[in-house]
């Protein structure tokens, strides 16, 4: 596992000037706006239509995103599928992306282990998402877990209190806040796991609700 200590450097220094979602994605590829590039096997960017009513914006890829180079493909990936389901959002109107880019991980025996973000790495990334929602121009922005608040929102975020509400963001955007799914699979009892999951559907439902009231004004 290589390391290095980054300059004074972030992503807005490998922002391309024409903005759209392909020149943004091939120029995330060579992003080394903070030291996590090292480690990770490519730069996961975010995926979906252009302009998607909902983005839904986690901490970072995981193990199998790293490796296959696209968003929320992994277990967490899929109890999010179920829940959009669920909740009767399709799947054609959500973009999905990380607070950060690349997997931040150390071996624990055979297995790289997710390791949380720095706030540092957090705000060097920050500028690939503030651009990701220029472009997209989403109705609602959606964040998963504590690390995507705190990158949306622009402070700290007691999840567990603030979850299932909508709040006030930096990035002027109706804001609502949830848990991310990986909580989910980290639940170690079945009855409390499916417990979770239904509260966590029954969230993205309010989000739905709020996306027909607003088509509706």
């Amino acid at each position: 596992m290589v390391t290095e200590k980054a300059g004074n450097v972030s992503a807005s220094d490998f922002l391309p000037r024409n903005r759209s979602l392909e020149s943004l994605r091939q120029a995330a590829k060579s992003c080394k706006g903070c030291d996590l590039y090292l480690n990770a096997t490519q730069t996961v960017f975010g995926d979906g239509p252009g302009h998607a009513s909902v983005m839904l914006v986690g901490e970072q890829p995981g193990d199998i995103e790293d490796q296959k180079g696209e968003p929320f493909v992994g277990p967490a990936g899929r109890i999010l599928d179920r829940a959009l389901e669920d909740a009767r959002i399709s799947r054609d109107e959500v973009y999905v992306t990380n607070a950060v880019k690349h997997f931040k991980w150390i071996w624990r025996g055979k297995r790289r282990l997710h390791q949380k973000p720095s706030v540092r790495q957090l705000v060097a990334c920050r500028p690939w998402l503030e651009v990701e929602i220029e472009v997209v121009q989403p109705d609602i922005l959606v964040c998963l877990g504590a690390t995507a608040a705190q990158s949306v929102i622009g402070k700290s975020v007691a999840i567990m209190k603030e979850r299932g509400k909508f709040i006030d963001s930096v990035l002027g955007k109706l804001t609502f806040v949830t848990i991310h799914p990986s909580a989910i699979l980290r639940q170690r009892d079945n009855d409390d796991r499916e417990q979770e999951y239904h509260r966590f559907a029954s969230e993205l439902k309010l989000v739905k609700g709020k996306l027909q009231s607003l088509s509706a004004a």
